[in-house]
């Protein structure tokens, strides 16, 4: 009966062993080794936010950049070196993607006190929670053990993030082709409940989309004219009522045809998320349940664990 138990206990380490190798991502994966490591995660952010609060949405949003475009691997964080040629750079990420610096200053803070232990593909995971939660959003347990990569994929960057010219079912293709559902796409675009975007970003909806409150799009066309190269760089608030709260007016917006982007509007424009877009807009607590459940789901795209990847010294440049 002993060497029974005995050899099913050496079966269940050995499971375990090979879990680890295999590298299933978990809410305790630091437990023993950086202990602290969420406090010092929630304490930068916190400061950052305090000094900016646009940074919250602009971490959310390296996030989503990050594990579209080989997962979740920090790919994005990589500095053009040399011949090395990295995602900052991309159509999509130049001059726009924000927090690169709130990222160098978490990963400061956790190397002091866990040397060499906490990847920055996971600070990653953390931040974009964090500026979430700070903002007025949901909590959720964010799963770590993701390593950081050594490769990075401008060409990727460019045809993966799905574009704000998209239709609906081109933005439903692009988020299928990263294991997310229709309802996920539908729910992490609520995201836009916080953040800004630039004038050449959401120029040609204001001047050229029929599905638009008229009213809404004299708003925005006053300080964003239709010459391209003029005030290109000027922002305005993805959502038009509270802009820095992260809650579920966006869906309200869309209802009053009041999207800023195309791909907002295409989420209710007699397609079919419109009764998802209608069920989010008059209830939070749904809109938040599913956010929570899309964003630890995109946490999980494809991300170096065991013996992949590495932890990086300086999250811009590979060891």
């Amino acid at each position: 009966m002993a060497s029974s138990t005995s050899g099913h206990c050496l079966f269940l380490a050995l499971l375990l062993l090979s879990g680890a190798a295999y590298g299933q991502l978990s809410t305790s994966f630091y437990a023993t080794t950086c202990p602290g490591l969420e406090s010092t995660v929630r304490s930068v952010v916190s400061s950052a936010i305090a000094s900016d609060r646009r940074m919250g949405a602009s971490l959310l949003r390296l996030f989503f950049h990050d594990c579209f475009v080989q997962g979740c691997d920090a790919s994005i964080l990589l500095n053009d070196v040399g011949t090395f040629v990295g995602e900052k750079t991309a159509f999509p990420n130049a001059n726009s993607v924000r927090g690169y610096d709130v990222i160098d200053n978490i990963k400061a803070a956790v190397e002091a006190s866990c040397p060499s232990v906490v990847s920055c593909a996971d600070i990653v995971a953390l931040a974009a929670r964090d500026g979430t939660v700070l903002l007025g959003g949901p909590t959720w347990n964010v799963s770590l053990g993701r390593r950081d990569s050594t490769t990075a994929s401008r060409d990727q960057a460019n045809s993966d993030l799905p574009s704000p010219a998209a239709g609906l079912s081109a933005l439903i293709t692009a988020f299928a082709n990263k294991g997310l559902s229709a309802q996920d796409m539908t729910a992490l675009s609520g995201a836009h409940t916080i953040g800004f975007t630039q004038c050449q970003v959401y120029r040609t909806r204001i001047y050229n989309d029929n599905n638009i409150n008229q009213q809404f799009a004299k708003l925005r066309q006053s300080n964003c004219p239709a010459t391209q190269g003029v005030n290109d760089t000027v922002l305005a608030p993805l959502d038009l009522q509270t802009e820095l709260t992260f809650d579920n007016a966006y869906y309200g917006d869309l209802l009053k045809n009041k999207g800023l982007l195309h791909s907002d509007q295409e989420l209710y424009n007699g397609g079919s998320q419109d009764a998802l877009v209608k069920t989010y807009s008059s209830n939070h607590a749904a809109f938040f349940a599913d956010f929570v459940t899309a964003m630890i789901k995109m946490g999980n795209i494809s991300p170096l664990t065991g013996a992949a990847g590495q932890i990086r010294a300086n999250c811009a440049v590979v060891n």
